[in-house]
């Protein structure tokens, strides 16, 4: 026998009954709040061009995807991201539709983490993208469509909000090069105040090092901007934190208290990001399940400049947990089986379809004997099994 032909790749898995009806479940309750709120379903093609995931500020490693070759020699992936696709797909095919465009998808995507250390190279992900408009409002919609989704699937979430510019503003007046600039946030998300001070007391002090160095600290509620523009005070980065404050409190009304927080410490990955940027979570899932924000130049980098902004879902973070605490049932296990004697089994297929219109789950049994359904029957936990003929 081969050696892999009965296992899955590191980073897959199988999604069997219970967990697949669970996932069924949790999608269509993200997918209710998607079409309610006016965005269309696209489909991307699993394989795209190398070329799609390989502009600068995608923030995808070249290690991090899977490759492949086509007939004619040229470079593909297996996709890794939704939005860069995406973007693809409005500048060409949708290039001449009214905007703003509302898109939303529900689709794989494929990331090769070496190191693996519990993380997926295959994970589901539902998401949307709201393009070709810009300002409060376009950032208003995105957010409070994130809060209903996240909301949707459970009780117990926190959003994490904050703002691409303040750091990309601040970073901006310091003499350092890119990779300099990206070991200094990839500190601040970390939080890994050691790192941070290590590298910024290499610094000429100044305002801008002052503020940088408090970014990770920079948490909570209301209290973040008083302290944040006390730090930020004569620096570029007050006009981000002023537009902060005015989406902080423009969505006091949808009652979240203290599941929306600011934080300042939140720099994403992606250099795409340009304004908003926001990760979801919820308690017992220690990695984020939501991510999201605006991303305003990335549409001209495929010639069709315009606002963009958009948030991913990990749906398979929320399966997982919903099916580890919930108290909804999954089970595909039917409540009467079925069995029909030599002759009968039109009867017995046309009484299950009866029971299932009365709203009783049923199922045909296929077996040959009743002896042989009633084993079955036991041996599924199926509490009752009726005879025809």
């Amino acid at each position: 026998m081969k050696k892999y032909l009965r296992i899955t790749p590191e980073g897959t898995k199988d999604f069997l009954f219970a967990e697949a009806s669970a996932m069924d479940y949790i999608c269509g309750k993200i997918e209710k709040v998607f079409v309610s709120r006016g965005f269309q379903k696209v489909i991307t093609p699993g394989i795209e061009f190398y070329d799609v995931f390989s502009i600068p500020c995608s923030g995808i490693s070249q290690e991090s995807m899977f490759k492949m070759v086509d007939n004619k020699g040229r470079l593909l992936v297996a996709r890794p991201d939704s939005t860069l696709p995406i973007a693809r797909m409005v500048s060409s095919r949708l290039k001449n539709s009214a905007l703003p465009v509302r898109l939303y998808y529900k689709q794989a995507v494929y990331r090769n983490n070496p190191t693996l250390t519990g993380r997926r190279n295959e994970l589901m992900q539902m998401g949307v993208e709201l393009l070709g408009v810009k300002g409060l409002r376009a950032d208003l919609e995105i957010l409070s469509t994130a809060v209903k989704a996240i909301s949707s699937v459970a009780n117990d979430f926190r959003i994490e909000l904050g703002h691409a510019e303040v750091f990309d503003a601040l970073s901006k007046e310091l003499d350092i090069d890119d990779d300099y600039k990206e070991k200094i946030r990839v500190s601040i998300e970390g939080k890994n105040y050691s790192a941070l001070n290590n590298l910024l007391d290499r610094l000429e002090p100044c305002k801008a090092v002052s503020a940088i160095r408090s970014l990770p600290s920079l948490f909570g509620g209301e209290e973040v901007f008083t302290k944040a523009f006390e730090i930020c005070e004569g620096t570029n980065a007050v006009e981000a934190l002023d537009y902060l404050h005015k989406i902080y409190d423009s969505l006091i009304p949808l009652g979240l208290g203290d599941k929306l927080i600011i934080d300042l410490g939140l720099v994403q990955r992606n250099d795409y990001y340009t304004g908003i940027v926001f990760t979801g979570y919820i308690n017992g899932i220690g990695d984020a399940v939501l991510s999201g924000g605006r991303y305003d130049d990335l549409l001209s980098v495929f010639d069709a400049p315009m606002g963009a902004a958009g948030f991913a879902i990990d749906t398979d973070a929320v399966t997982i947990k919903q099916l580890a605490d919930s108290d909804v049932s999954y089970s595909d296990k039917p409540d009467v089986l079925i069995f029909a004697h030599d002759g009968y089994e039109i009867e017995g297929i046309n009484l299950v379809s009866q029971l299932i219109e009365s709203g009783t789950k049923a199922e045909f049994s296929t077996l040959p004997t009743l002896e042989a359904t009633k084993e079955f029957a036991d041996k599924r936990g199926i509490a009752e099994v009726k005879v025809v003929g």
